[in-house]
């Protein structure tokens, strides 16, 4: 007996046809939409803010609209988090339409996730539910499912759970659950999307991506494909990059189990089908994750294009005149940083060009507003030779701020609240274990000496970045044993901090996962306080992994 989940949102703001396209494209049973991220709750709070009726994604509505009936129609129970905020409000936006466009659906949505109001000063503070939810809401017989913050795999989990009767302590199981969501949870991103060998692919396979879909068995054991058609494909590669996707160690922790990363074992089976199988789980941890947001002051930012001769000249010089200016009421947080992006000789003023870009930030919006502003466009004609801005600075915008704090798990009112009104506490796991760092497996037997090529690291290597918070992870593997012999003697965490000199001050811990051929790097603080803070260049360091492959070191010729 299979379940087939597809999924048909990675993010707020995917693809809007992407419902009709899984509900068309072929057989499945349940297909869950993902919108949620650190910045998307962000996000909804400031809506929230505005209209108390709002803090749900708004763009699930539309595609609801276009494919109610055709769900309906089909059998096909969908299960999503665009719940955002305010789930119930809207599960009744869904009753609303599915009353206004004639169409008997049984709506339920889960709730208890939202601390908010013992965390004084932050915008949201969500804990992060598990999946029983949900799944006590299908076994009842909803045919919509919504949610407000749960972990991603949650919305497989749940459906596993109630499809096949597994119980809380069904730990390997649930395990097989939760990387089979883990994978499906970014859409595009497990058939080709954002996929470092991409170029090894016939052009155009990546013009529309499928979206992917689970196959999952009683036992836990999944295939992850696509419909039949679609564009993308399906590989060990594409499986691998998603499972280091915003992970760290071997136990990948969740509300309902603790899934163990090194005992996945992935093998091709077919045609844009790839089988997950082996995976071993143990039983939560007794705390669940609860991620706060809050406003962090305001920042603002001016991009000066400095073209031609004497760039570092001219960059000393607009720092030393914003620098006479902004001292006289200056800003918490000044930065500068000049990206070389000119080249010599050039044929078109853009490629001559480098940028150097000024952020500001403060509590006060008074500090990074006009002070800025003047302060650079009186610059226009006393500055260097050339002056421009990409665009003029603005008055200061507020930036949000994102931490996370762990509270007992039986502090939270887990509720799944029926399509018929009644109210059903979920138990929280009847066992738990505190998390522990597993220890590092033994290495394999590195390869003898032999001529060495300089060469970038992405020749032999995939990587897969991602935030955290503050922190980024870069999943980095390989696709030959004798590649991984190379890899896991060659990148330790000093040539990887050698490598990515940003990251050189910063804590770095590296995880081996020798069945996937992959080493996972966590990097704390590199994204200082979160996404929506924009620290750096690439604030969900999204880069940070290609960065990594394009990085100069002597390979073994033998692997090239």
């Amino acid at each position: 007996m299979t379940l087939r989940i597809g999924n048909f949102s990675g993010f707020y703001g995917d693809r809007l046809d992407a419902l009709r396209e899984m509900l068309t494209g072929g057989e499945v049973d349940v297909l869950t939409g993902d919108y949620l991220a650190e910045l998307t709750m962000l996000i909804l709070a400031r809506d929230r803010l505005k209209d108390p009726s709002a803090g749900y994604a708004r763009t699930f509505l539309r595609q609801l609209e276009e494919c109610l009936g055709l769900a309906h129609e089909k059998g096909v129970r969908i299960v999503t988090n665009a719940g955002g905020l305010n789930p119930g409000g809207l599960a009744d936006a869904v009753r609303a339409l599915a009353g206004r466009i004639g169409i008997p659906v049984r709506v339920a949505h889960v709730e208890g996730d939202d601390l908010t109001a013992r965390y004084p000063g932050s915008l949201a503070a969500h804990a992060y539910l598990g999946g029983f939810g949900i799944a006590e809401c299908l076994r009842a017989g909803a045919d919509v499912v919504v949610t407000g913050r749960v972990t991603d795999a949650a919305l497989v989990t749940g459906p596993a759970a109630a499809h096949f009767g597994w119980a809380a302590t069904d730990h390997d199981r649930l395990a097989g659950a939760v990387v089979a969501g883990h994978v499906l949870e970014c859409g595009t991103q497990a058939t080709g999307g954002n996929y470092a060998f991409f170029t090894e692919h016939p052009p155009g396979a990546l013009r529309r991506p499928g979206f992917p879909l689970a196959e999952i068995h009683a036992d836990g054991t999944s295939v992850i494909t696509k419909h039949p058609g679609t564009g993308g494909f399906v590989d060990v590669g594409t499986i691998t990059a998603q499972l280091l996707y915003e992970t760290g160690g071997a136990r990948y922790a969740g509300p309902d189990v603790t899934a163990r990363l090194d005992t996945v074992r992935l093998r091709q089976d077919g045609p844009d089908r790839v089988r997950i199988e082996g995976v071993r789980g143990e039983a939560p941890p007794p705390t669940l994750k609860v991620g706060l947001n809050r406003l962090g002051g305001f920042r603002n930012e001016v991009v000066f294009v400095l073209t031609g001769l004497d760039v570092e000249a001219k960059a000393a010089l607009v720092k030393e005149q914003m620098s006479d200016a902004l001292a006289k009421s200056p800003p918490a947080e000044v930065r500068w940083e000049l990206a070389r992006t000119d080249r010599p000789d050039a044929d078109t003023e853009e490629t001559a060009s480098a940028l150097l870009r000024l952020v500001v930030r403060d509590p006060s919006q008074e500090a990074v507003g006009r002070v800025l502003s003047g302060a650079a466009i009186e610059l226009a004609l006393a500055g260097y030779p050339g002056f421009h801005v990409m665009a003029p600075p603005g008055k200061g915008s507020p930036y949000g701020v994102f931490e996370d704090v762990y509270v007992p798990r039986g502090d939270v009112d887990h509720v799944a609240v029926l399509h018929d009104g009644r109210r059903v506490p979920v138990t929280p796991a009847p066992d738990t274990a505190v998390l522990e760092d597993v220890p590092d497996p033994a290495l394999p037997e590195p390869l003898p000496p032999g001529p060495t090529t300089r060469a970038p690291l992405g020749l032999l290597a995939g990587a897969r970045s991602g935030d955290k918070g503050g922190n980024a992870n870069v999943g980095v593997w390989v696709r030959t044993d004798d590649a991984w012999r190379w890899l896991a003697h060659e990148l330790t965490v000093e040539r990887f901090r050698t490598l990515l000199p940003e990251a050189r001050d910063l804590p770095v811990t590296r995880h081996v996962l020798p069945r996937l051929r992959a080493l996972n790097f966590v990097v704390e603080g590199i994204l200082g306080e979160g996404v929506a803070a924009q620290a750096r260049f690439d604030p969900q360091a999204k880069a940070l992994g290609e960065w990594l492959r394009s990085r100069h070191l002597d390979i073994p010729e033998a692997l090239l």
